[in-house]
């Protein structure tokens, strides 16, 4: 299971078992949910500016204690500040990390039928049933529940019932995006637009996004959907922290000024390598000690992994002058990009959770020159065409 420290302007009424029930969704529901999200989008601001052209204001949440901030979903009515995410097996620990994430002003959770077998989607939903959790003002708080999927075969159809499957355990209507996990080679890009826009009208989602695609495969799927009227998608999922910035800050910009498409971003601490835990070997309780994380280990191990390793102990310095861990200033790095919606990012324990959270107070200490000094110590600072013309 994944939270993740996002918004969107949008209020649980009807989730949580006082709502009215219904056995279909007709057509004019849908369209009358989707056109009041719309409505009340314009209300919702974005975090700070992506560029001059696109300024949008900032607004803040209610995790007052946390200072976060709040941020569109690409060019979508849907709100998020930064991510957090944690895993948990057992539903008390699963518990104390979504309460301590709620009350911190995370809103976003991310899951997955995969994860332990659907047992993730089981837990998710219980809490926000037992918790009862309602936004204090639906302009300011609200959920944004992921549901993610993988096409594995042309059976696309293979959707329909598991998203079900996901909403019944989640004890949910319907989620406000689902995810399509990296396009299926065999399978048509108009039949996958097509399969996740009959989800979205037939109410059991309000968008979908795309994860792991290409800008070429995301930009296929908006061809298809303007050509036979069908809905594109509103953001993408992507791999990004300080050793993995192509996509991120070159591609993706351009399809957000294009279609406006958004980013959300995964492994800011890539897999807990940038946490200085790996600086002397590997750990025995380690993930990169797992035998199913043993391209971890090789990749910990390799030469490029040490020239990493020489690299954080370089940016722990700089951790050090702004008062923060190495953690909490790799996720301020990714947040300090305005092209970022949100962060998904992991935690097992409370401990990690706080000082996850931790990373939205040190974002305003990551100025110009701070940025420069750690784009200095990494050497990878991605050039876009905009940068070779001037």
């Amino acid at each position: 299971m994944q939270v993740s420290i996002a918004c969107t302007e949008h209020s649980l009424k009807g989730r949580n078992g006082d709502h009215v029930k219904q056995s279909s969704t007709s057509p004019s529901v849908v369209n009358a949910a989707r056109a009041k999200f719309r409505t009340v989008a314009i209300i919702a601001r974005s975090f700070g500016s992506f560029t001059p052209r696109h300024h949008i204001s900032l607004k803040e949440s209610t995790g007052k204690h946390t200072g976060m901030k709040y941020r569109n979903l690409g060019k979508s009515g849907l709100r998020n500040i930064t991510n957090n995410s944690l895993c948990a097996c057992v539903f008390q620990v699963a518990e104390q990390l979504m309460t301590i994430a709620y009350e911190s002003g995370v809103n976003l959770f991310d899951t997955a039928e995969v994860y332990a077998a659907g047992k993730a989607e089981i837990i998710l939903g219980n809490i926000i049933k037992k918790k009862c959790w309602r936004f204090v003002s639906c302009l300011i708080k609200s959920y944004f529940i992921f549901v993610l999927f993988t096409f594995k075969s042309t059976l696309i159809y293979f959707l329909f019932p598991g998203l079900k499957g996901s909403l019944q355990r989640l004890q949910l209507e319907y989620v406000d995006v689902v995810f399509a996990n990296r396009p299926d080679s065999n399978t048509p890009m108009e039949e996958i637009v097509r399969a996740m826009t009959y989800v979205i009208n037939q109410g059991m989602a309000m968008y979908w996004g795309t994860s792991r695609w290409t800008a070429m495969e995301i930009m296929e799927a908006y061809s298809v959907a303007r050509q036979f009227n069908l809905i594109p998608p509103v953001c993408e999922q992507a791999e990004y922290h300080l050793f993995q910035r192509e996509k991120v800050e070159v591609q993706l910009p351009e399809l957000y000024h294009k279609i406006g498409v958004g980013a959300m971003t995964w492994s800011p601490l890539a897999c807990g390598i940038i946490t200085g835990k790996y600086e002397n070997g590997i750990p025995e309780s380690s993930r990169a000690s797992m035998k199913s994380y043993q391209w971890l280990k090789d990749k910990i191990m390799s030469e490029d992994g040490r020239k990493q390793q020489a690299k954080l102990k370089e940016l722990s310095h700089i951790a050090e002058k702004l008062g923060c861990t190495l953690p909490q200033l790799a996720v301020a790095w990714c947040l300090r990009n305005e092209g970022v919606s949100s962060v998904l990012l992991g935690t097992s324990n409370p401990e990690q959770l706080t000082e996850n959270l931790g990373a939205i107070q040190v974002l305003p200490k990551m100025t110009s020159h701070i940025v420069s000094e750690i784009d200095h110590i990494l050497g990878n600072r991605p050039y876009s065409k905009k940068d070779y013309r001037s």
